[in-house]
């Protein structure tokens, strides 16, 4: 049953009476079946007893005070309360197919979980393994930087002095005396001696000269480097200085 709407009393009435000029002959009500017709009639009943002619203007203006009174009565009417949910979702989950919801709703949470998890793991290794990867790479770096700063301070410095000071500085001291025993008969420790005949060139006579480029470029000049071409000839052809010497005796050559 729907629920009754207040009646408009006869302040209403007197209010609609005064805008149209006329004056309150008994009273009159509307109610929420009634609407605007309803009060409309009544007003114009009213008018009637009055035995007044009513203006068109007049009534019109009733009407509208009428309708507004109406319009006011419905505004005033508590609006109705939402039905509750028939069903609550502590009861939902107590069927069988909330139930299965449910679960799968867990299950599914459960599963973005541990993919986040997974891939913040993966992130976490990823980064891990470019430190480490950046970190052996310095430390390659810094290897190869300390051991050509060690080969360089070991590196022993370039013979230097005459041509017998630099022998000395090359050729083991157990041979020393047989290299310079073959040197002195060879070229007198000329770095430049020629033979005229066969062209054998420096300390040791190579022949082809060229043959000491073997040991450096500079073997035209650099002492060190014809007598480094020396001594590894006569180790490679006879042993050693001493065994070289030997033949030098009984040939008078090497």
């Amino acid at each position: 049953m729907p629920a009754s709407t207040p009646r408009v009393r006869k302040s209403t009435a007197a209010a609609m009476a005064a805008v149209a000029g006329l004056a309150l002959v008994g009273t009159f009500a509307i109610d929420s079946s009634g609407a605007a017709d309803a009060a409309t009639t009544t007003a114009t009943a009213a008018s009637t007893r009055t035995a007044t002619a009513v203006p068109a203007s007049t009534l019109a203006r009733i009407q509208r005070v009428s309708a507004d009174a109406v319009g006011s009565t419905a505004a005033a009417k508590p609006a109705a309360a939402k039905p509750a949910n028939a069903v609550t979702l502590a009861q939902l989950a107590d069927t069988p197919a909330g139930a299965a919801r449910a679960a799968a709703v867990k299950q599914a949470a459960e599963v973005k979980a541990a993919a986040a998890r997974k891939a913040a793991a993966l992130k976490q290794a990823a980064e891990a393994k470019q430190a480490a990867a950046a970190k052996h790479a310095a430390e390659v770096k810094q290897a190869a930087a300390a051991k050509k700063a060690a080969a360089r301070q070991s590196a022993p410095s370039a013979p230097s002095g005459s041509p017998q000071q630099i022998a000395a500085q090359i050729v083991p001291g157990g041979q020393l005396a047989s290299f310079d025993e073959i040197i002195s008969h060879e070229s007198g420790w000329n770095v430049e001696a020629v033979n005229p005949s066969s062209g054998s060139y420096g300390l040791g006579q190579a022949l082809p000269a060229d043959k000491m480029a073997s040991a450096g470029s500079d073997w035209r000049t650099n002492p060190a480097t014809q007598i480094t071409w020396a001594l590894d000839y006569m180790d490679s052809r006879y042993g050693s200085p001493n065994q070289a010497w030997s033949f030098w005796q009984a040939n008078s050559w090497y």
